[in-house]
């Protein structure tokens, strides 16, 4: 029982996968979605999953992104050995790579009893709380989904990128937070389609490195606090 809710908590399988190419996880998320899907029909409950993954460089644009927001042509993305994908999530083009926690729920919205946007609210305040955890102050800023640094000031940075895609109610694709990542490819695209804001990392804020791991720790405790989840 959650005792801040007052409800049972959500089974949820957890897996942290490490470091794959894009689309051997975007085929499983796939794969997955169908799963959890096909469980909600047959009246199954406790069947949501959780990967955390870091992947290869990759760029990738959703439904509603403008290619005119990636800069960089076929022959500097073969020479910074990245990837430029077009994807079925919400929002524009972003970048994932090394040392960025990519984080991917598929989850039976009806199950925790949320809608869209509740539950991207609640990725959000996952991220804000972790954040919060190594003295980092976010927030969120209206109108451009995801977990801002300053965001109503020129010095407006993201440090948390949100895409998701529901399918009757069921959630894949997700958040990208930045740990340790090399912002220099950033400057390759313009992020989520802003060119007035700017990025950063755990990294740049603290001035250090961090321990990936301890940090996917974090989130992950974070995120079952947030949705009531219970791992297994």
């Amino acid at each position: 029982m959650d005792t801040s809710t007052g409800r049972p908590k959500v089974p949820c399988h957890f897996e942290n996968l490490g470091r794959r190419a894009y689309r051997e996880v975007w085929d499983l998320q796939e794969r997955t979605l169908e799963e959890v899907k096909q469980a909600k029909l047959a009246g199954e409950k406790g069947q949501n999953r959780l990967f955390f993954v870091e992947h290869e460089p990759v760029y990738t644009i959703g439904r509603s992104g403008k290619d005119s927001n990636m800069l960089a042509g076929a022959a500097l993305l073969q020479s910074k050995h990245a990837e430029f994908i077009h994807v079925d999530r919400g929002g524009d083009v972003t970048y994932h790579g090394p040392g960025q926690l990519v984080g991917y729920p598929i989850f039976n919205l009806e199950e925790l009893g949320l809608g869209v946007k509740a539950y991207v609210d609640g990725i959000e305040e996952s991220i804000i709380r972790s954040m919060a955890r190594y003295g980092i102050v976010c927030e969120r800023l209206a109108g451009a989904t995801g977990v801002w640094l300053e965001p109503h000031t020129p010095r407006a940075r993201k440090i948390c990128a949100i895409g998701v895609k529901c399918s009757r109610y069921v959630t894949m694709h997700g958040f990208a937070l930045n740990v340790n990542t090399d912002l220099s490819y950033f400057n390759l695209i313009n992020p989520c389609g802003f060119t007035d804001k700017g990025v950063t990392s755990m990294r740049q804020e603290l001035g250090r490195e961090l321990d990936f791991e301890e940090v996917c720790r974090n989130v992950q405790a974070t995120l079952a606090e947030v949705f009531s989840l219970e791992y297994c």
